[in-house]
């Protein structure tokens, strides 16, 4: 599609300045008219909203993130215009860009976090511009709500697991939470033949999510409060291999009981408030002698989220179990307080395109 048959501008939605909690604001943006060689121009379809963007508004997201700027960071969006350099993509290719568009590829030692997807650039907009190095190609089984689950969710998910590398049918994984992340999860485990174990405080959500796969088991943490008991007893004695902590540093030591005895992973992907904690380091011992880790997830890399796509496509897996509620681009606002209340399941879609 040539430049001049495109629209001179396009809505976005910018998150507000001044004084906390901020809200979002819709902002008419004006498309560049000239693109370098190597950049790509993509109409943006759908957009799925993370805990860390409602986080960013309430001043909780341990990142720094740039007052104005274009929210949220994951979507799925068509390619409409190509640099003269671009190799790997034409008009029409269903794509999404990176979590890290700074980084895509990870090279950074250090990890350079300073542009990261609905900090400081975002995508909840009808068109965006990016370099061709950041964008994917999408499953082309999914549809575009499905697909844009996957830039930090599924990756973070995706890695959370270990790549899904080495598991066998007595592979556990005990998932804290019915949010996005670990729901698709969720998903993953089910696919490749993987227990998951997914924790709720209501009833009627876990009776829901376990009629997905009879590889499904839960249980409501308020009304078992021990997890670490609660997992033995559900995995007769072994313990699981995987613990996805959503939750923040508190529950370590629950977490790494809940483990099995030996090469056990906990690893870190959320956080739900404030890092506290009330508990003896020395605990941390135990984890020389069974070979436990603990590893901190920050999603993944351009190369994590083709390897998030390809297993999808092979095993022909579909998201929309995990798609709780889709809103309209003009009612973004509402998407968000949705969120804010914590009563979904899944994810929080926006449909950008009608």
């Amino acid at each position: 599609m040539p430049l001049n048959s495109l629209p001179k501008t396009y809505r976005a939605w910018r998150r507000t300045t001044g004084d906390l909690p901020r809200t979002i604001e819709l902002t008419v943006e004006h498309l560049p008219q000239e693109i370098s060689p190597s950049e790509i121009i993509v109409k943006i379809h759908a957009v799925s909203l993370n805990f860390r963007d409602h986080a960013m508004l309430s001043g909780r997201y341990p990142l720094s993130s740039t007052n104005g700027a274009i929210t949220a960071s994951d979507c799925a969006a068509e390619v409409v215009a190509i640099g003269s350099n671009v190799k790997e993509f034409k008009i029409g290719d269903r794509v999404a860009p990176t979590l890290n568009v700074a980084d895509p590829a990870g090279k950074s030692r250090n990890g350079d976090y300073s542009k990261i997807l609905g900090t400081e650039v975002g995508v909840l907009a009808e068109y965006a511009v990016f370099e061709e190095e950041v964008l994917v190609h999408l499953p082309k089984h999914l549809s575009w709500e499905e697909a844009s689950t996957i830039t930090c969710a599924g990756v973070t998910a995706w890695n959370a697991l270990n790549k899904l590398s080495n598991v066998t049918e007595d592979t556990s994984v005990l998932l804290q939470g019915t949010g996005g992340v670990s729901m698709f999860a969720l998903l993953l485990c089910i696919a490749a033949g993987v227990t998951p174990i997914i924790t709720s405080s209501s009833d009627t959500k876990l009776e829901a999510i376990k009629k997905l796969s009879p590889l499904v088991k839960g249980f409501n943490y308020r009304t078992h409060p021990n997890q670490a008991e609660t997992v033995n007893r559900l995995t007769v004695g072994k313990g699981v291999d995987i613990v996805f902590n959503n939750t923040g540093v508190a529950s370590i030591p629950a977490d790494l009981e809940s483990l099995k005895g030996a090469n056990g992973t906990v690893s870190f992907v959320g956080f739900l408030d404030q890092q506290k904690a009330n508990w003896d380091p020395n605990i941390l011992r135990g984890m020389i002698y069974k070979s436990q880790r603990i590893q901190g997830i920050m999603a993944g890399t351009k190369f994590d989220f083709q390897d998030v796509n390809k297993f999808l496509e092979e095993k022909n897996v579909r998201l929309d179990p995990i798609l709780d509620r889709t809103f309209n681009f003009d009612d973004s606002k509402a998407a968000y307080k949705y969120l804010e209340a914590g009563k979904h399941v899944g994810k929080v879609v926006i449909k950008v395109t009608s």
